[in-house]
């Protein structure tokens, strides 16, 4: 009863103020550089909502700021690896249509290179290349994954199976890519 008297009573300003250490303790204990102060805007974001949603018979305001921080902080450190993720795929693509030579392996066969603007990337044919490597289970977690950047879990949802059964087509299509020199390992993580 004792934190919502305290929620009702302090401003957000004041709860900040008290409890501003918890979001850099957290950015220090995942070892996160913040030069851009990004993560600690996050923290901040969580932890209003976190006081926004707090209910004192589910445990202490402090646990459940912890909790709200980390896991948000956590979420930001993820949507920044799948978007580096992304950003690898597209310039390891690019790269390839950029070589001198005039032709690449894939598996056992020589393909063309072909020029294409710098700036634009033809999923078609890069889903193409995927579709003569996966099964229809890979092609759907290089697509939705990849190319949609969508989470393990809405592919698992959308798809009507576990996430362990995505996860394993990720890391099934890795492999085949990975064999095929479609993609270097940098960019499968």
């Amino acid at each position: 009863m004792e934190d919502n008297m305290h929620k009702i009573n302090m401003t957000f300003e004041e709860i900040v103020r008290q409890n501003e250490r918890r979001i850099y303790y957290q950015i220090h204990k995942l070892n996160i550089r913040d030069p851009h102060q990004e993560f600690y805007q996050e923290g901040l974001v969580a932890m209003w909502n976190a006081y926004v949603t707090y209910r004192a018979d589910k445990g202490p305001m402090a646990t459940y700021f912890n909790y709200t921080i980390r896991n948000r902080l956590i979420d930001l450190i993820r949507s920044k690896a799948r978007e580096q993720e992304k950003l690898n795929v597209y310039r390891e693509y690019q790269q390839l249509n950029e070589t001198s030579g005039n032709f690449y392996r894939s598996g056992s066969l020589k393909k063309r290179v072909q020029s294409q603007d710098p700036m634009l990337v033809d999923f078609d044919d890069l889903i193409k290349e995927a579709h003569q490597l996966l099964s229809t289970n890979q092609l759907k977690w290089f697509y939705f994954f990849l190319i949609q950047d969508m989470s393990i879990k809405s592919i698992s949802e959308r798809e009507g199976v576990s996430i362990d059964a995505v996860k394993s087509w990720g890391r099934e299509a890795r492999k085949k890519l990975r064999a095929a020199k479609f993609l270097n390992e940098e960019n499968l993580c």
